[in-house]
C-alpha cells in the first residue's frame, strides 16, 4: 500500500471516530453541549487535531447527520428486502430501526435537535430528506400490501407512514423519560401489533358474533 493510500485511510479513519465520539458525547450531555474540546478530550488529542479534518463544528454535525442518514436507510433497506411480503417488511424495519436507536441512543437527538437543524438552513434539509425518504418507503410498502389484500383498501398510506414513523419517535421519548421502567424493545413489542390490527384487512370472520 501506498504512502498516500494509508494517509488517506488514516484520515477516513479519523474522520469516522470524530463522528463516533460525537455521538457517545450527545448521548450522554445532549447536543446542545458537545463542545469541540469535549470531542478532542474523548479522543485524546487537541482541538487542532479535530480542525484538520473538520472545518468547523457545523462541518462535524453535517458528517454525523450524513453517516446517520447512509446508517440507518442501510439498516432499513436490508431489513425489508428480507420481508416475505410488505407487512413482513414492515414488521421487520420496525424492530431494525428500534435495534438501531438502541445501539444509537443519541440519533434522535440529532434529527430533532432545534439547536442544529433550526439554525443550519442545510442540517435541516439533510434532516428533511431522511424524513421524507423514510415515510416514502413506509408508505410504499403500505401500498403493495394493498395490492396483496393484506392492507385495508380505504387505508391513508400517507397518513400510516406518518404514524408509523410517530409511533418509533413516541416510544423513544417515552423510554427515555421512564428509564429504568419500560425498555424500548418491550414497549416496541407491544405497540406494533397495534398499529398493524388498524392497517391490516379484516379477517372474513372478524366482527361476526357467534
Amino acid at each position: 500500500m501506498s504512502e498516500a493510500v494509508r494517509k488517506r485511510l488514516g484520515a477516513d479513519e479519523r474522520r469516522e471516530e470524530i463522528i463516533r465520539v460525537t455521538l457517545e458525547l450527545a448521548a450522554r450531555q445532549g447536543v446542545d453541549d458537545v463542545t469541540t474540546q469535549d470531542m478532542a478530550q474523548a479522543m485524546g488529542v487537541t482541538q487542532g487535531a479535530v480542525f484538520r479534518h473538520f472545518p468547523s463544528k457545523d462541518a462535524i454535525w453535517m458528517a454525523v447527520m450524513l453517516w446517520v442518514r447512509d446508517r440507518m436507510m442501510a439498516v432499513l433497506t436490508r431489513a425489508a428486502a428480507q420481508g416475505r411480503d410488505p407487512l413482513d417488511s414492515l414488521q421487520r424495519m420496525f424492530f431494525a430501526h428500534i435495534a438501531f436507536i438502541a445501539g444509537h441512543p443519541a440519533i434522535p437527538r440529532v434529527l430533532t435537535s432545534e439547536h442544529l437543524h433550526g439554525r443550519n438552513a442545510v442540517l435541516r434539509q439533510v434532516v428533511t430528506e431522511i424524513m421524507l425518504a423514510y415515510e416514502a418507503k413506509i408508505a410504499h410498502l403500505l401500498r403493495d400490501g394493498q395490492v396483496q389484500k393484506q392492507v385495508r383498501l380505504d387505508l391513508d398510506t400517507q397518513a400510516a407512514a406518518t404514524l408509523y414513523i410517530g409511533m418509533i419517535q413516541g416510544l423513544v421519548l417515552q423510554t427515555s423519560i421512564l428509564r429504568g421502567q419500560r425498555t424500548l424493545a418491550a414497549e416496541a413489542a407491544r405497540t406494533l401489533p397495534v398499529f398493524l390490527a388498524a392497517v391490516c384487512t379484516p379477517s372474513p370472520t372478524q366482527g361476526t358474533h357467534p
